[in-house]
Protein backbone atom coordinates (compact mmCIF):
# COMPACT_ATOMS: atom_id res chain seq x y z
CA UNK A 1 0.00 0.00 0.00
CA UNK A 2 2.80 2.44 0.81
CA UNK A 3 4.23 1.85 -2.66
CA UNK A 4 0.93 2.92 -4.19
CA UNK A 5 0.75 6.01 -1.97
CA UNK A 6 4.32 7.00 -2.86
CA UNK A 7 3.56 6.50 -6.56
CA UNK A 8 0.36 8.54 -6.28
CA UNK A 9 2.09 11.40 -4.47
CA UNK A 10 4.87 11.58 -7.05
CA UNK A 11 2.59 11.39 -10.10
CA UNK A 12 -1.09 12.30 -9.96
CA UNK A 13 -0.85 13.86 -6.52
CA UNK A 14 1.41 16.61 -7.83
CA UNK A 15 -1.48 17.91 -9.96
CA UNK A 16 -4.33 17.55 -7.46
CA UNK A 17 -5.34 19.29 -4.27
CA UNK A 18 -4.65 17.38 -1.05
CA UNK A 19 -8.40 16.98 -0.53
CA UNK A 20 -9.01 15.48 -3.97
CA UNK A 21 -5.93 13.27 -3.61
CA UNK A 22 -7.14 11.84 -0.31
CA UNK A 23 -10.68 11.43 -1.69
CA UNK A 24 -9.48 9.53 -4.77
CA UNK A 25 -7.04 7.29 -2.89
CA UNK A 26 -9.84 6.37 -0.48
CA UNK A 27 -11.89 5.13 -3.45
CA UNK A 28 -9.22 2.69 -4.70
CA UNK A 29 -9.93 -0.99 -3.98
CA UNK A 30 -7.63 -2.61 -1.39
CA UNK A 31 -6.13 0.79 -0.48
CA UNK A 32 -9.38 2.49 0.51
CA UNK A 33 -9.72 4.60 3.64
CA UNK A 34 -6.58 3.14 5.20
CA UNK A 35 -4.44 4.52 2.41
CA UNK A 36 -6.35 7.78 2.29
CA UNK A 37 -5.65 8.48 5.95
CA UNK A 38 -1.98 7.63 5.57
CA UNK A 39 -1.78 9.98 2.59
CA UNK A 40 -3.65 12.70 4.53
CA UNK A 41 -1.12 12.43 7.35
CA UNK A 42 1.78 12.66 4.89
CA UNK A 43 0.14 15.76 3.38
CA UNK A 44 -0.24 17.22 6.90
CA UNK A 45 -4.00 17.53 6.47
CA UNK A 46 -5.96 18.34 9.65
CA UNK A 47 -7.60 15.27 11.19
CA UNK A 48 -11.23 16.32 10.76
CA UNK A 49 -10.72 17.24 7.13
CA UNK A 50 -8.81 14.02 6.47
CA UNK A 51 -11.53 11.85 7.98
CA UNK A 52 -14.23 13.69 6.03
CA UNK A 53 -12.53 13.19 2.63
CA UNK A 54 -11.55 9.60 3.39
CA UNK A 55 -15.02 8.56 4.52
CA UNK A 56 -16.67 10.25 1.53
CA UNK A 57 -14.22 8.63 -0.88
CA UNK A 58 -14.69 5.21 0.69
CA UNK A 59 -18.50 5.45 0.75
CA UNK A 60 -18.98 6.60 -2.85
CA UNK A 61 -18.31 3.24 -4.60
CA UNK A 62 -20.43 1.18 -2.17
CA UNK A 63 -23.91 1.69 -3.73
CA UNK A 64 -22.53 1.03 -7.21
CA UNK A 65 -20.86 -2.18 -6.06
CA UNK A 66 -23.97 -3.36 -4.22
CA UNK A 67 -26.24 -2.63 -7.18
CA UNK A 68 -24.11 -3.51 -10.21
CA UNK A 69 -21.26 -5.88 -9.33
CA UNK A 70 -23.15 -9.01 -10.37
CA UNK A 71 -23.80 -7.55 -13.83
CA UNK A 72 -20.19 -6.38 -14.10
CA UNK A 73 -18.88 -9.84 -13.20
CA UNK A 74 -21.26 -11.46 -15.70
CA UNK A 75 -20.11 -9.04 -18.41
CA UNK A 76 -16.44 -9.73 -17.60
CA UNK A 77 -17.03 -13.49 -17.75
CA UNK A 78 -18.51 -13.10 -21.23
CA UNK A 79 -15.82 -10.71 -22.52
CA UNK A 80 -12.50 -12.49 -22.10
CA UNK A 81 -12.08 -11.52 -18.46
CA UNK A 82 -13.41 -14.72 -16.97
CA UNK A 83 -10.30 -15.29 -14.86
CA UNK A 84 -10.73 -11.93 -13.14
CA UNK A 85 -14.47 -12.56 -12.70
CA UNK A 86 -13.67 -15.94 -11.13
CA UNK A 87 -11.08 -14.30 -8.86
CA UNK A 88 -13.69 -11.77 -7.64
CA UNK A 89 -16.23 -14.49 -7.00
CA UNK A 90 -13.64 -16.59 -5.16
CA UNK A 91 -12.65 -13.61 -3.01
CA UNK A 92 -16.29 -13.17 -2.01
CA UNK A 93 -16.76 -16.90 -1.44
CA UNK A 94 -13.62 -17.08 0.72
CA UNK A 95 -14.78 -14.20 2.93
CA UNK A 96 -18.44 -15.21 3.19
CA UNK A 97 -18.01 -17.42 6.32
CA UNK A 98 -16.39 -14.51 8.18
CA UNK A 99 -19.42 -12.35 7.45
CA UNK A 100 -22.07 -15.08 7.82
CA UNK A 101 -20.97 -16.05 11.30
CA UNK A 102 -22.16 -12.78 12.81
CA UNK A 103 -24.44 -11.37 10.07
CA UNK A 104 -24.91 -7.61 10.22
CA UNK A 105 -22.22 -7.14 12.88
CA UNK A 106 -19.88 -9.52 11.10
CA UNK A 107 -20.06 -7.47 7.91
CA UNK A 108 -19.51 -4.28 9.90
CA UNK A 109 -16.42 -5.73 11.60
CA UNK A 110 -15.17 -7.17 8.32
CA UNK A 111 -15.32 -3.72 6.72
CA UNK A 112 -14.16 -1.84 9.82
CA UNK A 113 -11.17 -3.82 11.05
CA UNK A 114 -8.32 -2.65 8.80
CA UNK A 115 -6.67 -5.90 7.74
CA UNK A 116 -5.41 -6.87 4.28
CA UNK A 117 -8.27 -8.01 2.06
CA UNK A 118 -11.00 -6.40 4.14
CA UNK A 119 -12.81 -3.12 3.62
CA UNK A 120 -15.82 -1.56 1.96
CA UNK A 121 -15.06 -2.95 -1.51
CA UNK A 122 -14.76 -6.57 -0.39
CA UNK A 123 -17.62 -6.23 2.10
CA UNK A 124 -19.85 -4.82 -0.64
CA UNK A 125 -18.78 -7.60 -3.00
CA UNK A 126 -19.66 -10.27 -0.42
CA UNK A 127 -22.99 -8.61 0.41
CA UNK A 128 -23.97 -8.27 -3.25
CA UNK A 129 -22.94 -11.72 -4.45
CA UNK A 130 -24.68 -13.46 -1.58
CA UNK A 131 -27.90 -11.43 -1.77
CA UNK A 132 -27.77 -9.79 1.63
CA UNK A 133 -30.61 -7.36 2.30
CA UNK A 134 -29.58 -4.10 0.59
CA UNK A 135 -30.59 -1.78 3.45
CA UNK A 136 -28.96 -3.90 6.16
CA UNK A 137 -25.80 -4.38 4.09
CA UNK A 138 -25.57 -0.65 3.34
CA UNK A 139 -25.93 0.33 6.98
CA UNK A 140 -23.49 -2.35 8.11
CA UNK A 141 -20.89 -1.24 5.55
CA UNK A 142 -21.39 2.41 6.50
CA UNK A 143 -20.82 1.62 10.18
CA UNK A 144 -17.76 -0.41 9.19
CA UNK A 145 -16.38 2.56 7.27
CA UNK A 146 -16.83 4.75 10.35
CA UNK A 147 -15.14 2.11 12.54
CA UNK A 148 -12.21 1.92 10.11
CA UNK A 149 -11.97 5.72 10.18
CA UNK A 150 -11.68 5.71 13.96
CA UNK A 151 -9.06 2.94 14.00
CA UNK A 152 -6.98 4.29 11.13
CA UNK A 153 -7.15 7.88 12.35
CA UNK A 154 -5.75 6.73 15.69
CA UNK A 155 -2.99 4.81 13.90
CA UNK A 156 -2.20 7.42 11.24
CA UNK A 157 -2.30 10.45 13.49
CA UNK A 158 -0.40 9.07 16.44
CA UNK A 159 -2.51 7.05 18.79
CA UNK A 160 -4.81 8.43 21.41
CA UNK A 161 -3.28 11.89 21.26
CA UNK A 162 -5.77 12.69 18.51
CA UNK A 163 -8.59 12.67 21.03
CA UNK A 164 -7.16 15.74 22.68
CA UNK A 165 -6.18 17.79 19.61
Amino acid sequence: MTGFIEWFMSTLGTYLSPQLSVFLVSMVPLVEERGGLILARLLKMPIREAVLWCVLGNILPVPFILLFIERVIEWMANHHMSRFAEWLEEKARKNKPKVDRYGFWGLMLFVGIPLPGTGAWTGSLVAALFDMDLKKASLSILLGIFLAAVIMTAVSYGGLGILFS
